[in-house]
């Protein structure tokens, strides 16, 4: 299986390709600087460099031919202010999509934030990043020609993955390892009967197969 990860420089994407790598998927990473390829090679990963915020639709559908499954776990990351939540949250995941459209590639999981709105209010640049994502969340799941999932995890920690999760529609809030939300994905990759679903993770007591078994259909 082939897979290829928008933001393969990220925390949660390096340790996605980790994953994928370890069991024998061929995994590409699109990353925007050509100084991170060697981090995603040690991870077992392809880098593929190209800007997200300024490539066109035909040039991201190129590197995304022949995939099995198309992962978007880029963003524009704290410290950055309102406008790249626009150009990258939600206009990257939206050119993204197109490009996955374009070649022909199904499966498609976007990383998305609990809470995540496209009618969120307010401008503080929290709050444009919840609209920003819940606003690509809606273009995704727009899409027929898209085997979608979207993964909204509660708040992030560095702390080790214990392997055990909850995963429904609505978990409410509540801490998530990236280990955890990596391992996640890895499974949601590889079971297209969650498409269609819009699904909350935290920790919780399920291990991660047996989580995304019991969402896998519903």
């Amino acid at each position: 299986m082939r897979t290829v990860i928008a933001g393969g420089h990220g925390q949660i994407a390096l340790r996605l390709e980790r994953l994928l790598a370890a069991r024998g998927d061929e995994v590409a990473g699109i990353i925007r600087k050509a100084e991170q390829a060697d981090d995603l090679r040690a991870a077992g990963a392809e880098p593929v460099v190209l800007d997200l915020e300024s490539a066109s639709v035909d040039e991201v559908a190129e590197r995304l031919r022949g995939a099995d499954a198309a992962v978007f776990a880029a963003g524009a990351g704290p410290g950055s202010g309102a406008a790249r939540k626009d150009t990258v949250d939600k206009a990257a995941a939206v050119l993204f999509a197109d490009a996955a459209v374009e070649a022909g590639v199904r499966r498609f999981v976007i990383v998305s934030s609990m809470g995540a709105d496209p009618r969120h209010q307010d401008d503080e640049i929290f709050d444009v990043y919840l609209r920003a994502k819940g606003e690509a969340d809606a273009y995704v799941s727009g899409l027929d020609a898209l085997d979608w999932t979207i993964l909204r995890p509660g708040q992030l920690t560095d702390d080790a993955g214990t392997g055990l999760v909850r995963l429904e529609a609505h978990t409410g809030r509540g801490p998530i390892p990236r280990d955890d939300v990596a391992a996640v994905l890895a499974e949601l990759v590889d079971t297209p009967a969650t498409a269609g679903l819009t699904l909350e993770l935290i920790s919780g007591p399920a291990p991660v197969s047996v989580a995304v078994k019991s969402v896998a259909g519903n």
